[in-house]
C-alpha cells in the first residue's frame, strides 16, 4: 500500500510515507455566506491547494524512531 499513489474523495496525490503519515493535499477554504451559495452543498469557496509536501512535517522533523535517514 506505500506504493500505490491515493486519489479518492478525501485525498488527492496522497502517498503513505516510510513513517507510515500519509500525506496529501490540503484546501484553504473560506465559508459561503447564504446569499451567495447556491445550494444545500454549496458552503465553501477554495481559496489555495496545500501540496502535501507543504502541509505536513517532513520525515526528518517528525523524529520517527522507526525510519532511519
Amino acid at each position: 500500500m506505500k506504493t500505490a499513489p491515493i486519489n479518492d474523495f478525501f485525498a488527492k496525490n496522497g502517498h503513505i510515507r516510510e513513517d507510515g503519515r500519509m500525506v496529501h493535499d490540503m484546501y484553504l477554504v473560506q465559508v459561503k455566506s447564504p446569499d451567495e451559495s447556491k445550494g444545500e452543498w454549496d458552503l465553501y469557496r477554495i481559496l489555495a491547494t496545500i501540496p502535501g509536501d507543504q502541509a505536513y512535517r517532513s520525515m526528518a522533523e517528525g523524529g520517527c524512531p522507526l525510519v532511519t535517514q
